[in-house]
């Protein structure tokens, strides 16, 4: 690799506000917030909205949509096929 084109990495906090989920992982991420981490050590930290922590479909607490109900209200709209009719 050439040197003095690839951005540095270093270590940095990712943490998800809204589950209170920290992660301490490298990234090339500028961040101007710090925070002290469980090793005493302090690392710049960055804040992300969503993370497996609170994803819905990570935390099994996704919305189970209504097809059934979408298929019925479609079929009264519109009526059925020609080719679906007997």
């Amino acid at each position: 690799m050439r040197t003095g084109i690839h951005p540095n990495s270093r270590p940095v906090v990712f943490r998800d506000r809204a589950a209170g989920f920290r992660m301490l992982t490298r990234s090339t991420l500028d961040a101007q917030d710090t925070v002290e981490w469980e090793d005493g050590v302090t690392y710049p930290v960055v804040d992300v909205d969503v993370s497996s922590a609170s994803h819905p479909f990570y935390t099994g607490t996704s919305r189970i949509v209504d097809t059934a109900g979408r298929v019925e209200r479609f079929e009264r709209r519109y009526g059925r096929t020609a080719a679906a009719r007997p």
